[in-house]
C-alpha cells in the first residue's frame, strides 16, 4: 500500500514496484520480456546537432539522421547529404538535390531536408510536418500536400483554429517552393 507515493515501508512506491519486477535470478522485467520474445535489446542512435548541420533528429520508428550541405552545393543546385540509421538500425547515406524534391511524392528525409533548407518556422516544435510523419520509414514516400490538407481539415473539425492556421502556413511554404520551380 502507498499513500501519496510513499510505500508502507517508507520507500517511494515506485521502488517497491521496481523490486517486484525482478525475478529470483535478479533479471529485470525488460530482460525477461526480451528473452521471451527472442528479441535483442533495442538501441537508438541520436546525432547531436553541430554548427555545420541543417538538421539532426528522427521519428518514432527509430529512423534517426542528420543533414549537412554537400561539398559542391551551389545556390543554383543546393545539395545536402543525409546520414543516419533507418528504422531497422541499418546505416544509410543519401545525396539530396533540394530543387528536385517533389512534396507530392517525397520521403520524410527529403521533406526534412527541404524544411531545413527553407527555414520553415517550426512553431516552437520539432518539425513543421504533420504528425503522421512520425511513423514513416526511410523508404516510405507520400503526398505531403494531401497530408497537410488532411491535418488542416482535422484541426478545423476539432476547432483548433491556431493549429489549422499553422499547418496552412506550412503547406503554403511548400506550395510556394513547388510553384517557383
Amino acid at each position: 500500500m502507498s499513500v501519496n507515493g510513499i510505500g508502507t515501508a517508507g520507500y517511494p512506491a515506485w521502488q517497491g514496484a521496481r523490486k517486484a519486477q525482478q525475478n529470483a535470478a535478479g533479471r529485470s522485467f525488460a530482460e525477461q520480456v526480451n528473452n521471451v520474445a527472442g528479441a535483442k535489446p533495442h538501441t537508438s542512435i541520436v546525432y547531436m546537432k553541430t554548427d555545420d548541420m541543417l538538421y539532426s533528429g528522427g521519428n518514432g520508428t527509430g529512423l534517426s539522421f542528420y543533414i549537412k550541405y554537400a561539398e559542391g552545393s551551389t545556390e543554383d543546385d543546393p545539395t545536402v547529404i543525409a546520414k543516419g540509421v533507418d528504422e531497422n538500425g541499418n546505416e544509410f547515406e543519401q545525396t539530396i538535390h533540394i530543387n528536385k524534391i517533389n512534396p507530392r511524392n517525397a520521403s520524410l528525409v527529403e521533406m526534412t531536408a527541404l524544411e531545413s533548407y527553407m527555414g520553415v518556422d517550426k512553431n516552437g516544435g520539432l518539425t513543421s510536418l504533420p504528425p503522421e510523419t512520425g511513423m514513416m520509414g526511410l523508404h516510405d514516400r507520400t503526398n505531403f500536400m494531401d497530408m497537410f490538407q488532411k491535418q488542416i481539415s482535422d484541426m478545423k473539425l476539432l476547432s483548433q483554429k491556431k493549429a489549422a492556421a499553422y499547418y496552412q502556413y506550412s503547406m503554403q511554404a511548400y506550395w510556394d517552393f513547388m510553384n517557383k520551380k
